[in-house]
């Protein structure tokens, strides 16, 4: 094992994994508006897109299945409108009341789908099969087998992944945080409709340079 390759591997995607997007607001608006085990089990969902995206990225690397760059497009079209949905569905249940009882955010949140809303932003940006497609291999070489060490590469990622959104959660109960619920429910929310957008616009702009 090349411990030392697999240090800079772990320190490299704590940071891509700890860097602001659409997976780490979902997570901050579901911890602040419905508490820690709400925020879990999106934890878990995005966790099970994390390991989908990377064993497929896997299967492309040992030439086991292709990627269609326009089918790609369109899934991440989807994605963008799902996530979109997602973000204002956040917006309009904290502006509906000005203050929302301890007592009510149970309720609301079984009548969720926690893990399946973050299984779908998770796997709304498909071409992360890409980029896995092009980080993987440099950091192959931890192990003397690229079938093992594409296991390895696979396994840490997960699990740094579930740790690092854990720790986004548990974050959120301290008090400082707990005080600023309301206003960091809206800021999650707004960013993540931000992203959506963002993301629409070019997705819509490769798929209609695909299609021609």
């Amino acid at each position: 094992m090349n411990y030392p390759l697999l240090l800079l591997y772990i320190a490299t995607i704590s940071l891509l994994i700890a860097t602001p997007g659409p997976v780490v607001a979902l997570v901050i608006s579901d911890a602040s508006r419905f508490g820690f085990r709400h925020a879990f089990r999106t934890v878990l969902g995005t966790n099970l897109a994390s390991l989908l995206l990377i064993g497929s990225a896997a299967l492309v690397i040992t030439g086991l299945l292709s990627v269609n760059d326009l089918w790609l497009g369109w899934i991440s079209l989807l994605g963008c409108v799902f996530i979109g949905w997602i973000a204002l569905r956040a917006l309009l249940g904290e502006l509906r009341s000005s203050v929302e009882a301890a007592g009510e955010a149970g309720p609301v949140a079984r009548r969720q789908y926690p893990a399946l809303n973050g299984f779908m932003v998770g796997i709304s940006n498909p071409k992360d099969i890409v980029f896995f497609i092009a980080f993987f291999p440099q950091f192959i070489g931890i192990t003397q087998a690229p079938g093992v060490s594409l296991a390895v590469l696979t396994g840490v990622w997960v699990l740094f992944d579930l740790l690092i959104l854990v720790a986004y959660i548990t974050a959120m109960k301290s008090g400082f945080f707990q005080r600023r619920r309301r206003l960091i429910s809206l800021l999650s929310a707004s960013f993540l409709l931000l992203i959506a957008l963002v993301g629409f616009v070019y997705s819509l702009k490769e798929v209609n340079m695909l299609g021609v």
